[in-house]
């Protein structure tokens, strides 16, 4: 299946490493330009070559913070002066620390804002204006099953993240017009240094395992393939949605 990403430019946030280093793979995989940033030299290097070799040299890697509205304007100006324009924006962050209420400081508030919200609205204010120039464009937010079914220890990311997804399904009403979709993946149990570091911090997390469906927990390309599936012109007619790649885990119906 030819999903027409060829020619196309991405920019996957946080991408040297875990989900965002899978996306970042398979898009790349599909013949696109990919864009990927981080906060680790010697990963984001490494990722670079390995994704150089999928499409022929056709990337680039960014070091920088995206909790730093500083890092953000340096990364999108250096992506913007390279490709000019960016077709599918992939926001992802990694997930702020586990704790209950009453263990967390406002400061780990602030700061769970500024990765997973401001960062979001950040990205998307910068690289927004080109798609709505071509009448195309592609807007995929990584969150977490957490966004339908709160997961226990996990109070930052049950909040902030929800009002993530409160943007994008208003984006997408917006945007529509102007033939940009805009949807939400959520990943379950994926097999991550994130997940490892939940198991170690909260053992108990590994008997997550039993209550999956499936009965094992997910592979970070098994994932990517959904999020590049939406990125693609396969995908034109699908927007305002949110996604589990998790396995059956989430119980809701809708």
């Amino acid at each position: 299946m030819d999903l027409g990403l060829k020619g196309k430019v991405a920019f996957v946030a946080a991408s040297s490493q875990g989900l965002g280093k899978s996306v970042a793979v398979e898009l790349a995989r599909e013949g696109a330009s990919v864009i990927i940033c981080g906060r680790n030299q010697r990963l984001l290097d490494e990722t670079k070559l390995e994704i150089a070799v999928l499409n022929d040299g056709k990337v680039i890697a960014i070091n920088g913070d995206l909790t730093s509205a500083n890092d953000r304007e340096r990364i999108v100006e250096e992506t913007l002066s390279h490709f000019k324009k960016v077709d599918i924006l992939v926001t992802n962050t990694g997930g702020p620390p586990a704790g209950k209420f009453e263990e967390l400081s406002q400061e780990d508030w602030d700061d769970t804002y500024e990765l997973l919200l401001a960062s979001t609205v950040s990205l998307v204010r910068s690289f927004l204006p080109g798609m709505r120039s071509q009448s195309w464009g592609r807007i995929i937010s990584i969150t977490s099953q957490a966004v339908k079914q709160p997961v226990e220890n996990l109070i930052l990311s049950n909040s902030v993240r929800a009002s993530v997804v409160g943007l994008m399904k208003t984006l997408a009403s917006e945007l529509g017009p102007y033939n940009i979709t805009v949807n939400n993946v959520m990943p379950g149990y994926t097999e991550t240094n994130r997940l490892k570091k939940l198991i170690q911090a909260d053992p108990s997390v590994a008997n997550a395992v039993d209550e999956i469906p499936l009965k094992r927990f997910g592979k970070p390309e098994e994932f990517a393939a959904a999020v590049t599936f939406l990125a693609s012109e396969r995908a034109s007619y699908i927007t305002g949605t949110s996604l589990a790649v998790d396995g059956g885990w989430v119980k809701s119906i809708l």
